[in-house]
């Protein structure tokens, strides 16, 4: 069954041929996979092997190959495991753009993969990691100033690609006897960059984009800090540097249109004379063509942001001994763009709108709450369908005062319901409890109390002794009159 997708539009059906897996390295889009017999019309055919690696061989035995078929091709000595990427017309571009000379040897596609073939070839890969950790080791044992970065065997096992890292030239004559002896397989040592390294392990950007060198990019130029200054990128080595510790090739993608940008701009030793003030040159945004000026050398003190025409006519008026008023042009607005240098770079930039929405919604909140501000909202006028303004001020008074009487009894019975269930629990007083006779309050101060209250009556009268003690000799007679009058009573 074909896969297809199918478009909406009715102009046919686009077919998936084109596509390949996404986890292959320096994957290609073929974008002529729907053309009638465009596999027919060119023998050569692109063969990826295991990462970066690829190779273009012959069809000599006219297979019927798509993009996607696992294939045995000649290799030296036996035969490599690989999986065809690209067919047709493209195939011509790419051996261009790989600088393969018309002339080269070229090898060819000796069958689909079987069954035998695959096992080998799966036998062969377990090995690959074993054997590069024990070559890292008998490195380190020779002393060589060397890394090896990765081992590849061969799809029949009969041969071994050692890739690694050297600063200097190495001579590891000596490194592929003891390798060859270690591992019984053909060797071959093939040294590599930091960059070609870190396309072949691949990884994620800084941008979010998968590593360019793992995806497009096979011929690596030098990359420079002039690049970096052109485009006035601050000199930090760690935003500088991308996953293979090197400057990132990105740098010299855009670098022609900086320096194109950057003539039409007036020197940054140039300074500006004007009636209040000498201005010097403290920042420029090159693709949009203004400069910023300073009053000072060292920091930034009473900016102006001017465009690069007014710089020039400013700087013609000096020259022929006029200083104008004012840096900027009367007509010119000014910006309204931030000051702040830092803010792109602030981690909490984003948190103004959040906090912003959390106060307005705070302020509803307290105004649903809120029985008399929602009854003054709700006091101001609104306008009708045919335009005449209502007041609803009697209405919402009324409701707020419904809604504060219910509150209020609603509370108060909660209360008194908190009330009984507290006195349910005490006990009983004295004062409450069913009497045949009342006794008045006088003689409740002579009546003997109970067995049980000895002790606490005793601390009393020895406190109350204490206190006659301390009271003056005056107050002795009044206090036997108001015992007589109690007796009498």
């Amino acid at each position: 069954m074909e896969n297809k997708f199918i478009l909406k539009n009715g102009s046919g059906s686009l077919s998936c041929k084109g596509c390949g897996k996404q986890d292959n390295k320096l994957n290609t889009y073929d974008w002529l996979a729907d053309v009638p017999g465009n596999a027919e019309m060119e023998d050569m055919v692109e063969v990826q092997f295991k990462n970066t690696r690829k190779g273009y061989y012959k069809n000599s035995n006219h297979l019927k190959l798509e993009k996607g078929d696992i294939v045995a091709v000649e290799a030296s000595p036996g035969h490599d495991i690989g999986t065809v990427t690209l067919t047709g017309r493209l195939v011509p571009l790419q051996m261009r753009k790989a600088n393969i000379k018309p002339d080269a040897e070229i090898r060819r596609v000796y069958r689909k993969a079987k069954a035998v073939d695959m096992e080998k070839y799966h036998e062969a890969k377990s090995r690959e990691h074993n054997t590069m950790i024990r070559s890292r080791q008998i490195a380190l044992q020779l002393g060589l100033q060397m890394k090896i970065g990765d081992v590849e065997y061969q799809g029949d096992g009969n041969k071994a690609i050692f890739y690694y890292i050297a600063d200097e030239r190495v001579d590891f004559r000596q490194l592929i006897k003891v390798l060859a002896e270690a591992f019984r397989v053909r060797i071959e040592m093939k040294q590599i960059g930091a960059r070609q390294e870190a396309g072949r392990i691949g990884g994620i950007g800084p941008c979010g984009r998968e590593l360019c060198c793992a995806t497009w990019m096979t011929n690596f130029v030098s990359v420079s800090t002039s690049a970096a200054r052109y485009q006035d990128i601050s000199l930090n080595p760690q935003k500088l540097a991308g996953q293979c510790a090197k400057l990132k090739c990105c740098l010299n993608y855009e670098v022609d249109a900086y320096v194109e940008c950057q003539k039409r701009l007036p020197s940054k030793e140039i300074t500006l004379e004007t009636a209040d003030a000498t201005y010097y040159y403290f920042k420029a945004d090159i693709l949009e063509g203004t400069i910023t000026y300073s009053t000072d050398k060292n920091f930034l003190a009473n900016e102006v942001t001017i465009p690069a025409k007014r710089a020039f006519e400013i700087i013609n008026k000096n020259k022929q001994g006029e200083k104008p008023a004012k840096l900027s042009d009367e007509g010119s607005t000014d910006s309204t763009k931030s000051k702040d240098l830092l803010e792109q770079e602030s981690v909490t930039r984003f948190d103004k709108s959040k906090n912003k929405k959390k106060k307005k919604k705070g302020g509803e909140n307290r105004n649903n709450n809120n029985p008399e501000a929602q009854a003054r909202n709700n006091a101001e006028p609104k306008s009708n369908a045919n335009g005449n303004a209502t007041s609803t001020a009697p209405q919402a008074s009324a409701q707020s005062s419904k809604k504060a009487k219910n509150k209020g009894e609603r509370t108060e019975h909660k209360g008194n319901e908190a009330q009984k269930q507290a006195n349910a629990k005490l006990p009983v007083p004295v004062s409450k409890q069913p009497a045949s006779k009342k006794l008045p309050m006088v003689a409740k101060a002579s009546t003997p109390n109970p067995p049980s209250g000895k002790a606490e009556n005793n601390g009393n009268r020895h406190n109350n002794r204490n206190r006659n003690n301390r009271r003056p000799k005056g107050n002795e007679e009044g206090d036997a009159s108001s015992a007589t009058n109690i007796k009498a009573n």
